[in-house]
């Protein structure tokens, strides 16, 4: 994407829980360490959410809800911007694609290696997801 665009970029990423309060994790081909959370960058035109549902949708298969942004942080050494979303797992079946050669739901405790911020991101997904609880 950088080498077609080098204006700023909006990049989306997804913590999406399943009813156990999994997170869904994507083996990634191009990544290292190669799992991580979803995510991918915004099209013209796209809501934020809307483009992290896609991009989930579009790499796994998988159907999800983009529920609220948890935060949004900038990249000082690339013109981008990342909004990190809180979702829902809803449905659908993993098909592969070149990006995602395999998905996983894991509970915090049983996360495979993955970047120390997505780690800390997953965590702070958790403790919001509680307080929310808590007030309903």
């Amino acid at each position: 994407m950088r080498v077609f665009q080098d204006e700023f970029l909006i990049g989306v990423t997804g913590i999406i829980f399943n009813d156990k309060d999994e997170v869904l994790l994507c083996k990634h081909t191009y990544r290292k360490p190669e799992w991580s959370l979803p995510g991918g960058y915004m099209k013209a035109k796209e809501h934020p959410s809307e483009a992290v549902e896609r991009e989930i949708k579009e790499e796994t298969g998988l159907v999800v809800s983009a529920d609220y942004e948890m935060r949004v942080r900038t990249d000082r050494d690339v013109a981008r911007l990342d909004m990190c979303f809180i979702g829902t797992y809803i449905g659908g079946e993993f098909t592969p694609s070149e990006e995602v050669t395999e998905v996983g739901f894991f509970s915090f405790e049983a996360v495979p290696l993955i970047s120390q911020n997505q780690l800390l991101f997953i965590k702070q997904a958790l403790e919001e997801k509680y307080l929310q609880s808590k007030k309903a």
